[in-house]
């Protein structure tokens, strides 16, 4: 299934795009329940005006290791790499409930209109990517969104790294892992722009320095049209 553009007619007025974001959310979550190690596990967290995101936790006391299937995938190598700075000193106060337990490991945020559409909004979006990433966080930003005449990866990789070469694309994806290469703090980035009429890539998401899952966007982007009866040609 070519990427399609569900912010535009034809395909805006035939199909809500907060319907399909959430239907994505939810399938990739599941793809990746049926790839992480044990010891993690995927949901999606879908706030519409703030984000959509799904989230890799890792729980404790539990065997990390990966199970075969993981460790036979190898990611590619990162296209770019930046000197960054890792948060070392952290002064916080957190709630749990009873029920509480799992740490964040990593995240992927799909961007919706809203996430672009005012400087404020994109700053918040900009800042939340910056706080997971100097945890060491690991990252996926997917924007299909378009237009709006903004990038925010761009708009991240200016508050993260000495200048790098700009992304050129108003759809794209993007991987980060930040993480100490030889005690030297360092960001490594897959970036890949995104064209319509064209299949999504896949991206490697970190869980730890060396133990990568693949996120295959084309796989679960097809899934979720299948699932919204979205046809390669039109909707319905």
């Amino acid at each position: 299934m070519p990427l399609r553009d569900h912010f535009h007619p034809p395909l805006s007025v035939q199909r809500h795009w907060h319907g399909f974001h959430n239907a994505w959310a939810t399938f990739i979550a599941t793809d990746l329940n049926q790839r992480l190690p044990p010891g993690y596990f995927a949901e999606p967290n879908v706030q519409f005006g703030i984000e959509i995101d799904v989230a890799a936790f890792q729980e404790p006391l539990l065997d990390a290791h990966p199970p075969g299937p993981v460790a036979a995938w190898t990611a590619p190598a990162p296209p770019l790499s930046a000197p960054f700075v890792l948060t070392s000193d952290i002064v916080e106060v957190e709630i749990f409930s009873d029920s509480g337990g799992p740490t964040l490991t990593a995240a992927i945020e799909l961007v919706s209109p809203a996430n672009k559409d005012r400087p404020a909004h994109r700053a918040a979006f900009v800042a939340k990517c910056e706080t997971y990433l100097r945890q060491g966080i690991s990252l996926i930003i997917v924007d299909i969104v378009g237009g709006r005449n903004a990038n925010l990866h761009n708009d991240l990789l200016r508050k993260l790294t000495p200048p790098v070469s700009p992304l050129a694309a108003d759809r794209y994806a993007a991987a980060y892992r930040a993480w100490r290469k030889q005690d030297t703090p360092q960001l490594d980035i897959w970036p890949e722009a995104l064209t319509l009429g064209r299949s999504l890539p896949t991206l490697p998401l970190w869980l730890q320095d060396q133990v990568s899952v693949p996120v295959d966007l084309n796989l679960t982007y097809e899934q979720t049209c299948a699932s919204q009866r979205i046809r390669g040609n039109g909707a319905g």
